[in-house]
């Protein structure tokens, strides 16, 4: 899957079979609709396009009104990575969402970017899709259109429910990681580079890799049962995710995962974990070896755990 990056990408001239959305987290939904639009691409003989933004839109509205952005599940290189696996797009475009183009109107979307960059001829998007300054284009109006054509996506069911972004996030802040994972289709994995911590974990005998993340707010938090995937093959640890309260004063949430038999150093190696199972919230200890206790029951409980 080719990637282009910003609103001046040099994208070939080839026209396109296009669909538009945020792909949080890349569930069983969002893999219908890509497999829709590769089955429609290939029959039409189109290039398979996904369009997204960074940041989400509904990110950057927040940071211009000075409220708490929305939950994010899947921070751009880990929504890449599983746009690519699906085996469905030849690229995804990725659009800077800024002040200049939140104020582009919905007929200058289709013309600016549908027509002239891309070169639609098919467009799959939701009935409720809404696009342009003040959210003033629809399905509407991109029906109109006589030199493309725009379908819906399906909706799809899983255990009755429609699958969403809405509903993962929910299942994540609930800590129920088995519907999270039914919905997404696969177990929910964060991925980031091992840098140096505080290094508490190695005082007692627990060394812990200090994951980072992108800055975002997260759906979950807590200490974890996880799969970690690294040069190193794939090895379960323990992990915790979140502020750290008895030992940190910031409200940065930082992923420190523990790997069960394991010695080698992680420094510098980009990691994936994936969230199984939740063991506990997270809490604040009234000292320092209250914590140290608490550390070696979650090792043992995770150990235990079996799926």
């Amino acid at each position: 899957m080719d990637i282009w990056i910003g609103q001046n990408a040099p994208i070939p001239t080839q026209e396109h079979a296009v669909t538009i959305g945020n792909f949080d987290g890349v569930h069983t939904g969002h893999r219908h609709i890509l497999a829709r639009l590769s089955q429609e691409a290939t029959k039409r003989q189109l290039n398979s396009i996904a369009l997204i933004f960074e940041p989400q839109p509904n990110e950057f509205f927040s940071q211009q009104t000075g409220k708490i952005a929305p939950y994010r599940l899947t921070p751009l290189r880990d929504k890449l990575r599983l746009l690519a696996e699906t085996g469905s797009l030849k690229a995804a475009w990725i659009l800077r969402f800024n002040p200049h183009f939140a104020n582009m109107t919905a007929e200058q979307f289709i013309q600016q970017i549908l027509r002239d960059k891309l070169h639609t001829r098919y467009l799959l998007v939701g009935d409720d899709f809404r696009f342009g300054k003040a959210r003033g284009g629809d399905f509407s109006l991109l029906s109109q259109q006589n030199d493309f054509v725009t379908e819906c996506t399906p909706s799809i069911l899983v255990a009755g429910a429609r699958a969403s972004s809405t509903a993962v996030r929910q299942a994540l802040n609930e800590g129920d990681l088995a519907q999270a994972a039914h919905i997404l289709g696969h177990a929910y994995t964060l991925s980031g580079h091992v840098k140096h911590g505080k290094k508490l974990g190695r005082t007692i005998d627990c060394p812990t890799a200090n994951v980072h993340l992108p800055n975002h707010h997260y759906a979950l938090s807590g200490v974890f049962v996880v799969d970690v995937v690294g040069d190193f093959g794939t090895r379960r640890g323990v992990a915790s995710f979140g502020v750290n309260p008895t030992v940190s004063d910031t409200l940065e949430p930082k992923l420190e995962v523990h790997l069960f038999d394991f010695s080698d150093c992680l420094y510098g190696q980009r990691v994936q974990v994936s969230f199984l199972h939740k063991l506990r919230d997270e809490q604040k200890f009234a000292d320092w070896d209250a914590l140290k206790q608490q550390i070696w029951t979650d090792m043992e409980t995770a150990r235990a755990w079996n799926n």
